[in-house]
């Protein structure tokens, strides 16, 4: 190449390079364009539009009206800025416009342009024009009020033209304010954050055992009794003691209209959610006539507080879990009582879906209950699960004579749906796959992908109730699965993130549980499935921060923390691989000997040595960082190594574990050096349900071997119990196996958590099998009877 052309090159590069400096520069709005969700079409124009004090917001339709109050309040409360109303205006204006007479039912599209005259939205429906202004909001600058000129105070708004419609006609959130309760201030907080994410249903979920949160004045101790428990237990279940506090709350009927109001403004259907026939203590304690048993005291499984323990009969719950007083289904009094508290709901909520729960409800008091098994025998019904459908099927016909819909979490597929029901799909997909196979409308919410109560990190340091699902799971979640076909998947609606609120406590809890997850949920359910890029979301993030920022919204930061996994490594070592979010960051690892080593890759591979602490932390680089001394990004993360004859070695198991339980790196997880001290939401957990765990490792040589034990849960609430035993066999060629000892001694090394260790005299092998056999099924009168128990593990070793 001649000389001339390479300087030529690089003349052009440079001028390139300035251009689109002088373009970023000019055009102040171009950081804001990053909207989320991402519509189905947007075209960026030179230029911005100011919107200052003086800039008319124009609507003349009453619906209209309720939108430009929406942005206004958004201006004030977020800028400072409120516009005045008017019904014309020549430029310098926003303006409102609703197309009546446009026939798209369902699609709720809007169009939205900003040029030299002003902001003009047009939207096919109502909600269409209030999702045309939620994109404004997302257009505006996150850094505050430009304050150049001292003579108006404006925002900057890129010049854009944009086409836009949702991908799914239901859009939702979920909040359980029975285990905890929250004020009327926060829920209508919560319901503008869906607001703000074009989100259109809000399923509120009003009673549980724990508490009733809604007034029926035809029955006042449901909220006199049922809104209030005596105590609750402290920690993760089972707990380490009791609060002793009462504690409760409930929503008037006021209040409700208020709420359900608030939603509606904000183009928002909430559903609630009357829970039956299980999750019904709170309204046996207040009636116990409800109950199979009415005479029976109810049983609080750990930890009763103090008052409880002194008082007799009927109690609302103190922990968590499921229970078996549920509503009696053999007499018709409690039909009566739910038609009755059905008359009081319905007038309250317009919504055309009234949700019933129907999950976890134990049958052990039906098949004890002489009303219950007469009712069997009279309905013709086989078993206790045709008689939950005849449950669910009494109570569906009530609400259809009604005009209304029943929605129920996916148990009601069991001993037959009731024919006009929707199915929400919580236990993974197959719930929401067979409804849509039998032409039932379907909203998917399986907990891997949606349940937010998980926590979003491995470095959590709060309390949650288990599972990991991070930012990434839920972004790359698809509402409709692949074994649906084309007309079958007609029935999947849209989804929903539900948030279970048994340890979360306080809004800033609520808040830093939903974002950003939340922000990435809306773009799975709005935009198209070919436009959606994690790639392009993560770079969009970053402002999106800022924005809860402006809203005051406490949210988590997991985004940015290392991503750290524990790999075989050559040799049969353990490799700590680390990912940085921000590429091309310096991680500081520290390790078992102190030793500091500061290590810069897009990822990090560092093999571990001694037994002992490592810690590994972001710092900003010597270019970023002047003073000398480490400038830490984000938060670190750390690991206790332990070594034995197992670790790092190679492992096979013969059944693999159940998918929401993988273990972070497979059957590698249960001799990685780590195991957990944080209960489920360690990432490494290895589970079966009904299915027994047996692994079998290669220590690479013969040798002596004396003991193995293994690191599981014991959690009885939620289905998790100890194995009947384990057992150990070795071998010296891998083939030939002899039984070298069995143990059921179980020794805690946390409330929940510990060692089933197995000793035996010293044994020459090579290869050892360990078998843990499940318990198997769950027994009566214990949370989920009758149901297939889980077996954890996420570490083995061998000494």
């Amino acid at each position: 190449m001649k000389l001339y052309n390479v300087i030529s090159q690089k003349m052009h590069i440079r001028v390139f390079i300035l251009l689109i400096v002088f373009s970023i520069n000019k055009f102040s709005g171009a950081q804001n364009t990053l909207v989320i969700p991402q519509p189905v079409s947007m075209a960026v124009h030179k230029g911005n539009f100011a919107i200052s004090p003086t800039t008319v917001l124009i609507a003349k339709d009453p619906e209209d009206l309720k939108a430009a109050k929406f942005l206004n309040d958004y201006l004030t409360k977020i800028y400072g800025i409120s516009l005045p109303v008017s019904n014309k205006a020549l430029k310098g204006f926003i303006k409102l416009t609703t197309r009546k007479f446009i026939k798209a039912p369902g699609k709720d599209a809007y169009s939205l342009e900003v040029n030299k005259n002003g902001v003009l939205i047009e939207g096919d429906t109502y909600a269409g024009t209030f999702y045309g202004i939620q994109s404004l909001i997302q257009l505006l600058p996150v850094n505050g009020i430009d304050k150049g000129n001292k003579n108006t105070r404006s925002l900057l708004v890129p010049f854009v033209t944009m086409n836009d419609y949702p991908r799914y006609d239901y859009r939702g959130m979920h909040l359980d304010v029975a285990r905890h309760f929250f004020p009327i201030a926060f829920i209508k907080k919560y319901i503008d954050y869906l607001a703000l994410h074009k989100m259109n249903f809000f399923h509120w979920h009003l009673t549980d055992d724990q508490g009733w949160r809604i007034e029926i004045k035809k029955y006042p101790l449901l909220t006199q009794v049922g809104a209030y428990r005596n105590g609750t237990i402290i920690g993760r279940y089972p707990g380490i003691g009791n609060d002793n506090l009462k504690y409760g709350g409930f929503y008037t009927q006021d209040q409700v209209k208020e709420i359900v109001q608030y939603a509606a403004d904000r183009h928002i259907t909430v559903v609630p959610e009357i829970e039956m026939p299980g999750h019904a203590s709170a309204a046996i304690a207040a009636y116990p006539w409800l109950s199979c048993f009415p005479s029976e005291e109810t049983i609080i499984p750990s930890y009763p507080s103090r008052l409880s323990q002194s008082m007799k009969g009927k109690k609302v719950q103190e922990t968590w879990g499921v229970f078996d007083d549920v509503f009696c289904a053999g007499t018709d009094s409690t039909f009566k009582f739910l038609q009755d508290v059905i008359d009081e709901v319905l007038p309250l909520f317009p919504s055309q879906y009234i949700h019933v729960g129907g999950d976890e409800c134990p049958k052990t008091n039906w098949k004890r209950c002489s009303k219950c098994q007469a009712r069997m025998k009279a309905e013709g019904l086989s078993n206790e699960h045709e008689l939950q459908s005849y449950f669910i099927q009494r109570m569906e016909k009530y609400l259809n004579k009604k005009g209304r819909t029943l929605i129920g979490w996916d148990e009601i597929l069991e001993g037959g749906l009731a024919p006009n029901a929707w199915v929400m799909s919580w236990r993974g997909e197959k719930g929401g796959i067979e409804a849509a196979k039998q032409n039932h409308n379907v909203i998917m919410t399986p907990g891997e992908y949606v349940y937010f109560d998980h926590s979003q990190t491995r470095n959590e340091d709060s309390v949650t109730i288990g599972g990991f699902t991070p930012l990434e799971t839920v972004y790359k979640y698809e509402p409709i699965p692949s074994e649906l076909n084309s007309s079958d998947s007609t029935y999947v609606k849209g989804a929903q993130a539900n948030l279970w609120t048994e340890y979360i406590h306080y809004p800033s809890k609520v808040e830093y549980m939903i974002f950003p997850r939340m922000s990435a949920l809306s773009e799975v359910l709005w935009s198209p499935k070919v436009s959606r890029s994690w790639s392009s979301f993560e770079a969009r993030l970053p402002i999106q921060f800022k924005r809860y920022g402006l809203w005051g919204a406490n949210f988590s930061q997991a985004f940015y923390d290392l991503d750290a996994q524990l790999k075989p490594g050559n040799n049969h070592s353990v490799s700590w691989t680390i990912i940085p979010k921000k590429r091309g960051t310096t991680v500081k690892i520290t390790g078992a000997l102190h030793d500091v080593h500061y290590l810069r890759s897009d990822s990090i591979n560092f093999v571990l040595g001694p037994a002992g602490t490592y810690t590994a932390q972001q710092v900003a680089n010597k270019e970023q960082n002047k003073s000398g001394k480490d400038k830490l990004i984000g938060r670190g993360i750390h690991i206790e190594y332990f070594v034995n004859k197992a670790t790092g070695k190679p492992i096979t198991i013969v059944t693999p574990p159940n998918s929401k339980y993988p273990g972070q790196n497979g059957s590698f997880s249960l001799v990685n050096g780590v195991y957990s001290n944080k209960g489920l939401s360690f990432p490494d957990w290895m589970g079966w349900v009904g299915d027994d765990l047996e692994a079998t490792i290669d220590l690479g040589k013969i040798q002596s071997v004396s003991s193995t034990r293994m690191h599981t849960l014991e959690q009885n609430g939620s289905w998790i119990y100890l194995p009947k035993y384990v057992e150990v066999m070795g071998s010296t060629d891998g083939t030939n196996f002899i039984s070298i000892g069995r143990s059921t001694e179980f020794k805690t090394d946390t409330l929940t958590m510990g060692w089933i260790t197995v000793t035996f005299p010293p044994t020459n092998a090579r290869y050892i099998k360990l078998t843990a056999k499940n318990y198997g099924d769950i027994p009566d009168g214990q949370a989920g009877a009758g149901n297939k128990a889980w077996l954890f593990a996420d570490e083995i070793q061998v000494f």
